[in-house]
């Protein structure tokens, strides 16, 4: 009986230790995801190995970049469980990986993760081989904080930026760092940050408050505030962050109120206004995304009301965290994205502006971005200066930049303009660059040298194109991406009108270059093209028809007898009439222009009636065709 007892008592033991086990899961894992991963991880590591803990304790380490735990724990997980691991988890390996500069190891779970062939040591050679800038970065000097970011331009002499410096704010479970507060400051010549002074109470709360934005005249403030509340799903239980609006009356900031697209669904965060204050950047998770947070963009109105956000693409945005836009004066859009290949964690990015759309984004290279994350970039084009935050140090810390363009990959194009049978250099030629989506970038009449130069940038495609008057234009295409170059030497050899088709002449005379054809004739004092007419006029069709760019002056000619007001109007008459004819064939009219010239232009020296014969007279009745370009 004793014996009895004891086992059931055991069992009894054995099924209370497993439920209190069960349950102290259940309570880590609620922690794990309202994103209090450093307490997550101290309980994390007290229980049995499973492949969930494993999971979520390499995510908890992940997440607070403490990569070296990380790295440890996902191989344990790999290993143990490989074969049951959802794809994602190779994904974030692989950025641990990174973070400690392990990109060999790292490679083969982005190959896996991405189905296709990942090389970051190439990458990196590529780039810092072709970034356009380079960046010289300081550490600003900021007393009395342990973690600092997104420093913003406010003003002309001020700064703004997020800190967790206020030890009376309640610890974030996310780090048990101090909730951030949004504080203000100067930059002296020594990059020492002083001055500083927190926001009111109207901006700063029990909450998170970061990433401040001013528009130019300092008196409307947007920033991220953060839910006080959370929103329970049935994945997460999450404080979601809003986008506020802040008005500056009477040296108080008042009237703040979130943005009419926020959510406590979602979070919008990272505001960023573009130069001319009728655009807000952001980031946001809202529904739609391509699968974590992407930019978006959302016009601001003149009455003061806001458009409907829009996703910026897959070509900005990727499956993972896009976030931290800033649009420049010169609408180039810089921003922080893990998804896009990099050098580890968060690398800043740069997109321009094309057609209404932004380009396929550019790394900045190694001299701002580091292992870990890199973000919050703002510039001043006018002198190059601006501020980039980072945890490269183990915490955010915020650096000062200078940004100088790299020696050694300018990135041009540059040539010159020839005959193509003569080598003769063509002075006074067009030579204009495009862009891949035949968008004119820049253009040059080149000079006596016939030589022309223009500046281009990493990872495009471009078009070259050279135009002079009676010669066939010449395209070439070339790019600059991997596959491209950084500088290119193009030469434009085009080719002559007269050296391409016999049809076509110089006259030495006039240096004008004509198509010569069979004699158009008209009935006596008719217009109308007769049927012999349009038979020669059809070989000019097919001349500008296989020559698309080719424009025409149709001119026409009449002798010296009967009156000067009479002749010029027939043969204005003639031109038109032609022209049309030129039209109704499919040449578009604007590479058409006629004009008639009476008796005005003779041949030969018959300029009166009277004096010649009938034979020399119909010399000067014709019509002409001068290639106008």
């Amino acid at each position: 009986m004793k014996k009895v007892i004891y086992i059931l008592a055991s069992l009894l033991l054995v099924s209370g230790t497993a439920f209190a086990q069960k349950k102290n899961l259940k309570r880590v894992n609620k922690l794990f995801e309202m994103r209090a991963y450093k307490d997550a991880a101290e309980i994390y590591e007290t229980k049995e190995r499973s492949q969930e803990v494993l999971q979520n304790l390499a995510d908890c380490y992940y997440y607070n970049s403490s990569h070296q735990k990380a790295i440890k724990t996902y191989r344990e997980l790999f290993v143990e469980y490989g074969d049951s691991i959802d794809i994602d988890y190779h994904f974030r390996f692989a950025q641990a990986l990174k973070g400690v500069k392990e990109y060999k190891e790292a490679d083969k779970h982005l190959s896996r993760y991405y189905n296709a062939k990942i090389n970051t040591l190439g990458f990196i050679e590529e780039t810092d081989k072709t970034t356009p800038h380079t960046f010289k970065l300081k550490q600003i000097e900021n007393r009395n904080s342990s973690s600092d970011f997104g420093l913003s331009f406010y003003g002309e002499d001020k700064v703004a930026f997020a800190s967790a410096r206020n030890s009376e704010n309640p610890a974030y479970s996310w780090n048990n760092l101090p909730y951030l507060d949004l504080y203000s400051g100067t930059l002296n010549s020594q990059n020492i940050l002083e001055n500083v002074v927190p926001f009111s109470e109207s901006i700063n709360t029990e909450s998170h408050e970061s990433n401040a934005v001013f528009t130019k005249d300092g008196k409307t403030m947007y920033f991220n505030r953060t839910n006080t509340t959370r929103k329970k799903t049935d994945a997460d239980r999450i404080a979601h962050i809003k986008i506020y609006k802040a008005e500056l009356i009477d040296g108080e900031w008042t009237n703040v109120t979130a943005l009419p697209f926020t959510s406590n669904s979602y979070s919008t965060e990272h505001p960023a206004l573009s130069y001319d204050e009728k655009t807000l950047y952001f980031a946001s998770d809202m529904p739609g995304t391509f699968g974590s947070f992407d930019i978006y963009k959302v016009a601001i109105n003149e009455d003061g009301t806001y458009g409907e956000p829009e996703n910026l693409g897959g070509t900005i945005n990727t499956k993972h965290r896009e976030q931290f836009p800033y649009i420049s004066k010169y609408d180039v859009l810089y921003f922080s994205s893990i998804g896009h290949l990099g050098y580890g964690g968060l690398d800043v990015f740069r997109s321009n502006l094309v057609n209404d759309a932004f380009d396929k984004p550019v790394n900045l290279g190694s001299t701002i971005n580091s292992p870990l994350d890199d973000f919050a970039y703002v510039v001043r084009e006018k002198d190059n200066k601006g501020f980039v935050s980072s945890n490269r140090t183990g915490y955010d810390r915020l650096f000062g930049f200078k940004r100088e363009i790299n020696p050694l990959t300018i990135y041009q194009v540059e040539g010159i303009v020839q005959d193509l049978n003569s080598k003769e250099l063509l002075a006074g030629s067009l030579v204009t660059l495009f862009d891949e989506s035949d968008t004119v970038i820049q253009d040059t009449i080149v000079g006596d040298d016939a030589y022309y130069i223009f500046k281009i940038e990493p990872n495009k495609k471009y078009k070259v194109r050279g135009i002079r008057k009676a010669y066939i234009p010449q395209d070439v295409e070339f790019s600059t991406d991997s596959k491209g170059k950084v500088q290119h030497n193009i030469y434009l050899n085009l080719e002559s009108f007269a050296d391409a088709e016999d049809r076509i002449k110089k006259d030495d005379k006039t240096d004008e270059v004509k198509v010569e054809l069979d004699k158009i004739y008209f009935d006596f004092d008719k217009s109308d093209i007769r049927e012999d007419a349009a038979a020669t006029l059809n070989v000019l069709v097919d001349l500008m028809k296989k020559y698309p760019t080719m424009e025409v002056e149709v001119s026409a000619h009449t002798d010296a007898r009967g009156p000067d007001q009479y002749n010029l109007d027939l043969s204005k008459r003639r031109a038109a009439s032609t022209l049309e004819y030129l039209v109704s064939q499919g040449i578009a009219r604007d590479r058409l222009k006629s004009i008639g010239y009476g008796e005005m232009q003779p041949l030969n020296k018959c300029v009166k009636e009277g004096i010649c014969t009938d034979e020399e007279y119909d010399i000067n009745r014709r019509c002409e065709f001068i290639i106008l370009k």
